[in-house]
């Protein structure tokens, strides 16, 4: 199989698919995808969320269509924001054909839950029909019965068995313009259902640990799963599942993109854990300038280091770097050299302007 290099990392290439005007797969940029909380039906309250989501940097955003009247939203919703909607579809098949009628440019469907053949193949008409993606998005906790039956248990074997069985059937009705996800809120379950499905699978894959917790936990969970496929070149399309404000799954995404180089936004600030030989308030002065500098977008590296231990080799892996010094005389460095000392005080107004500056040069 044709492979890329990037870094230390060998990323699997796999076929491109379409997600509205976002490609996914192949060579294209690994996306960062979130999903809404709001009732789809408040539409004013789903719009300023999208566009919030946006504003993060959420590449391609999902919306749950549990009704008719959340599909019938949807058709506001697409011709009012700029980022691909997916719609998410279980139980039942009619919303997802609602759905891609109203202009969603991908739905969602879950194998376990969606219905027989005869339904699946109706949503695949209505996919063609309106130029819509879909996503095959298997998940241990709504297995097929069968499956259930066979394997007594969620596994990575039963998720690749119910992925290829859907893709079969895609592929059947000459449908390719998918992508697939084989999720589970096991991180051991779903690293070594997505290793399987890599192997013998050349679809775009959606990655992700399911009903992963809240912001803390779910992070880390989401990290470690996540991180380590993307780190073994697998997967094209990230989403970071936490019990917390969207736009925390944005972040989270970036961060564990950013943390492999895989892809960098907004200002990386690398600072240690401050300790008796800090010259200034180290904790303090990230947190303010993580909230001050929030609104950057371009990639920009910065080095908030305590004392010169380990100060000014940061510095000269960033583009601007602060190493505490005594007797208040902290020192700025631009691209690893010396620029100027700044008091204690000083630091987060001169840090936040040299970035500003750094940006707009």
């Amino acid at each position: 199989m044709e492979v890329r290099p990037h870094r230390i990392i060998t990323r699997k290439v796999t076929k491109t698919i379409s997600v509205g005007k976002v490609k996914v797969g192949g060579t294209s940029p690994i996306s960062v995808q979130s999903m809404t909380n709001t009732l789809t039906t408040d539409i004013k309250g789903t719009l300023k969320q999208i566009q919030s989501l946006e504003e993060a940097g959420a590449d391609i955003v999902r919306v749950s269509c549990p009704d008719e009247e959340s599909t019938k939203a949807l058709k506001q919703i697409t011709k009012e924001v700029s980022v691909p909607i997916v719609a998410d579809i279980h139980f039942h098949y009619k919303r997802a054909i609602e759905a891609a009628e109203m202009g969603a440019d991908c739905l969602r469907i879950n194998p376990g839950n969606i219905g027989n053949n005869d339904r699946v193949l109706e949503v695949i008409k209505a996919a063609k029909n309106n130029n819509c993606s879909i996503r095959i998005g298997v998940n241990a906790g709504s297995l097929d019965k069968s499956l259930l039956e066979k394997y007594k248990e969620p596994c990575p074997e039963a998720l690749v068995e119910s992925a290829m069985y859907n893709i079969k059937l895609l592929e059947d009705n000459d449908f390719f313009n998918f992508k697939i996800s084989v999720k589970s809120s096991d991180i051991f379950l779903t690293v070594k259902a997505y290793k399987n499905l890599s192997k013998i699978c050349d679809y775009p894959l959606h990655l992700g640990v399911t009903e992963a917790g809240g912001l803390f936990t779910g992070s880390i969970k989401s990290s470690i799963g996540i991180g380590q496929l993307l780190m073994e070149g697998i997967g094209d399309t990230i989403r970071v599942s936490l019990s917390s404000d969207p736009v925390d799954e944005v972040k989270a995404g970036y961060e564990i993109l950013k943390s492999l180089g895989i892809r960098s936004r907004g200002v990386n600030i690398i600072s240690c854990p401050s300790c008796a030989r800090q010259a200034f308030p180290v904790i303090e002065t990230v947190k303010k300038l993580e909230e001050k500098l929030a609104h950057i977008k371009k990639p920009i590296n910065l080095s908030i280091i305590g004392c010169v231990v380990n100060g000014p080799g940061e510095a000269a892996q960033t583009e601007i770097g602060l190493t505490g010094g005594g007797q208040d005389n902290n020192l700025l460095y631009l691209s690893g050299i010396p620029h100027s000392k700044v008091p204690s005080s000083k630091i987060i107004d001169q840090v936040v302007k040299l970035v500003e500056e750094k940006i707009k040069d």
